[in-house]
């Protein structure tokens, strides 16, 4: 019986490394936001995570651990994404004459940047590393997708 030879694609995949935490999540490592890199710097002089220019100082001390670190950068990312999708939300809600539906986060580990549910629209979390044009663009065809609401009779309405 003859041996296959194994595809390159899948040598590659099966062979490769996982990826070192330590050096994905360290002070000085880069994180990708709004399609730019951010540094990230563990500085105990800040009370919570901020946005200093492109760097991203993180409340932990130089010994944080790598999960530590991922995590205190994640949570900022996230709120983050929250808040510039929201408002991207609001603009386009506005821009087509519409109700601003609620906006959520969905953090799986697959599936498309934008879904539609009954109580509003879910984004992906990850879309904040995206440059502010494609976020732009993703939420402008969600909000745009959305099912029309009948207009209700005000009863009391002035005419």
């Amino acid at each position: 019986m003859a041996t296959r030879k194994r595809q390159p694609q899948l040598a590659l995949r099966l062979e490769a490394e996982a990826p070192d935490a330590t050096a994905r999540w360290c002070d000085g490592a880069a994180l990708t936001c709004l399609g730019t890199t951010l540094t990230l710097r563990l500085d105990t002089d800040c009370k919570e995570a901020m946005q200093a220019g492109n760097e991203l100082h993180l409340p932990l001390p130089p010994e944080a651990t790598p999960r530590q670190v991922q995590d205190a950068a994640e949570s900022w990312l996230r709120a983050r994404a929250l808040r510039v999708i929201s408002a991207q939300v609001a603009m386009a809600a506005r821009g087509l004459g519409r109700a601003v539906p609620k906006v959520s986060l969905s953090f799986a580990a697959r599936g498309s940047w934008a879904q539609a549910e009954d109580s509003g629209l879910r984004f992906h979390w990850r879309l904040i590393e995206q440059p502010q044009e494609i976020i732009a663009h993703v939420v402008e065809r969600a909000v745009a997708g959305l099912p029309r609401q009948a207009e209700s009779l005000d009863l009391f309405a002035l005419a």
